[in-house]
């Protein structure tokens, strides 16, 4: 049977376009809800005038829409995952999930889930491009990065410099796997010389060389 659509179906027809379909689909469903008409006068001049209305709505829901996805176009979404091994989700990301980071970028209404075009749920790190649908004509691209719980933590070590680092003290702190000269701790700076001191002893100083007066009163006891 042919028949004109009075009302938009989706998926089948548009309101104004005649179509032939199955006589059972018609009489059934589409003729007593009123969604259709046969493809007669007076219901083409009423399906006529019918499109042009939808039109002019539609184009107002394409504007508006359009705004929405000059904002999303791009955009990209990050959510934190609990992942079991070879980086496998423990549950999935759904279009309802995606639906609700939508919301918060927009900072409007709640999103509604159904304009998430996901053929299936995310079941794995990484990053899916997503696309959403806000009206019939208008759609925008997006991205979906899924990481791991903790993978965006801050290592809070610092590793130490290989050399030894002087503080305004003089004290030369020697790194991680660097060996301290003999038993030494830690080590001094006094007049350019290098002074080891022993763990415990805290009263090693430089010894000064013998003087000239003193080497000769050596000799004179060693003589005797």
């Amino acid at each position: 049977m042919k028949v004109v659509f009075l009302e938009n179906i989706e998926g089948t027809a548009l309101v104004g376009e005649v179509k032939e379909v199955k006589n059972g689909f018609a009489r059934n469903y589409l003729l007593p809800r009123g969604l259709a008409a046969p493809a007669i006068e007076p219901f083409l001049t009423r399906a006529e005038a019918g499109a042009k209305r939808e039109a002019k709505k539609q184009d107002a829901l394409d504007q508006d829409a359009q705004s929405v996805a000059d904002k999303l176009e791009g955009s990209r979404i990050t959510m934190i995952a609990k992942v079991g091994e070879q980086g496998k989700l423990y549950g999935s990301i759904t279009s309802v999930h995606i639906a609700e980071e939508v919301t918060k970028l927009l900072e409007g209404d709640v999103f509604d889930h159904r304009k998430v075009l996901l053929p299936e749920a995310i079941k794995e790190v990484g990053v899916q491009p997503v696309r959403i649908r806000l009206t019939r004509n208008v759609e925008a691209a997006i991205e979906v990065e899924v990481i791991a719980e903790g993978a965006d933590e801050e290592d809070a070590s610092i590793p130490l410099d290989s050399e030894a680092a002087v503080d305004d003290a003089g004290v030369a702190t020697l790194a991680v796997g660097d060996e301290a000269p003999g038993d030494a701790a830690t080590a001094e700076l006094a007049d350019g010389q290098l002074i080891e001191r022993s763990e415990g002893d805290s009263s090693a100083e430089e010894k000064p060389e013998a003087t000239a007066e003193e080497a000769l009163e050596e000799e004179e006891q060693e003589s005797f």
